[in-house]
């Protein structure tokens, strides 16, 4: 079963490279009406959350530029930004860098208990697994967030 979460976070991430490859990126700072985000912040925050769910399984760090939390955690949003934020190109490269990293994760470590299980909200995770099959959903209702601003931004 640990193969099979890997194999998902990586098609998940491939289409992911994709589709947002194929999108202008001058759609990519349009804020819809009633939408919070744009699809830059949907494509950072992306980046950014793989990074910290992995991290709270095992040792994962693409070393991501020290400005990404601030501009696509959890909480942040465009409107707040007091720094350009990086190109789609740069995205893009984000995101293949932490698809080439997948490669290194080991299977067996998904069977892992971690330290201390994990609460986020109503969900416990106790195995790293859990935590990085969490982190590919979220990614998968990111990339439909995406779908719809875009969809959104060409009307």
């Amino acid at each position: 079963m640990s193969q099979a979460i890997i194999h998902t976070g990586k098609s998940v991430r491939q289409i992911a490279i994709h589709q947002l490859g194929a999108l202008d990126e001058a759609l990519f700072d349009i804020q819809p009406k009633g939408c919070n985000n744009t699809i830059r912040w949907n494509v950072g925050h992306i980046v950014v959350a793989l990074d910290y769910f992995l991290s709270l399984a095992f040792p994962f760090n693409t070393e991501l530029p020290e400005a990404y939390s601030a501009l696509f955690h959890t909480g942040t949003k465009p409107a707040d930004w007091m720094q350009a934020p990086p190109a789609k190109e740069e995205l893009l490269h984000d995101l293949t860098k932490q698809l080439r990293a997948l490669d290194e994760v080991s299977p067996a470590l998904l069977d892992e208990a971690l330290r201390k299980p994990i609460e986020m909200g109503p969900l416990t995770f106790r195995t790293a697994g859990e935590v990085v099959n969490f982190a590919f959903a979220h990614e998968a209702m990111h990339l439909g967030t995406i779908a719809t601003l875009a969809k959104a931004a060409q009307q």
